[in-house]
């Protein structure tokens, strides 16, 4: 079984035990590895916040398992982060990506009345601090490409009537690159990174 379709289990497994209407984080490998658990321990946060992120997940995947990522917890508030493997791929253009978000948000709009959808900006990569191997991917998911996809989101998010949030502040260097000493490898955020970022997603989470 891929490791994708593992995490799909573990998730429908562990959405039998859900709470309905609390928040549900959505989206691919920066979605995932946001310590999104670890964090509201040590802020001693009374949320609950479900991460249903899979690392490698493309548009097209998130919304074929719509149910089990977010549908079939109920949520109240979901944030998502998709696209970021769709822009790292040269035969996929934005628009098609933007259509698999507007069908993404539909859904869940269709199944769940009065949700409300978060929208989040993509953050920048790091070319410079990049690892070799990354580079050749950082030349086609590169920050001209990701702020011409926020646009995208933006426009997404005001069509439907949901937030478009832009978390990027805190990550960006004065050159508009994630910090280096927030990257693993050019792309990836750590846990510094992520936790540069989460008084201001919480925000709104407590909305």
């Amino acid at each position: 079984m891929h490791e994708k379709e593992i995490k799909i289990e573990r998730y429908r497994m562990e959405n039998q035990t859900v709470q309905y209407g609390e928040t549900v984080f959505a989206g691919s490998s920066l979605m995932e590895q946001f310590p999104i658990h670890k964090l509201l321990e040590e802020h001693n946060e009374g949320k609950i916040i479900y991460n249903r992120g899979i690392g490698g997940f493309i548009s097209r995947e998130l919304l074929e398992a719509i149910d089990v990522c977010i549908l079939d917890l109920k949520p109240s508030k979901v944030f998502i982060n998709i696209g970021t493997n769709d822009l790292s791929r040269e035969n996929i253009p934005i628009s098609s990506l933007m259509d698999n978000y507007d069908k993404i948000i539909t859904k869940i709009e269709n199944a769940i009345p009065n949700v409300i959808i978060y929208l989040m900006a993509y953050y920048p990569v790091n070319y410079e601090a990049a690892e070799e191997n990354m580079k050749a991917c950082l030349k086609i998911r590169n920050n001209e490409k990701l702020r011409a996809a926020n646009v995208e989101v933006e426009k997404l998010a005001r069509k439907h009537g949901q937030r478009y949030i832009d978390l990027n502040k805190n990550l960006t260097d004065e050159q508009g690159r994630l910090k280096a000493e927030y990257t693993i490898e050019g792309l990836h955020i750590n846990e510094d990174g992520y936790r540069a970022i989460y008084d201001d997603i919480m925000a709104y989470v407590k909305e």
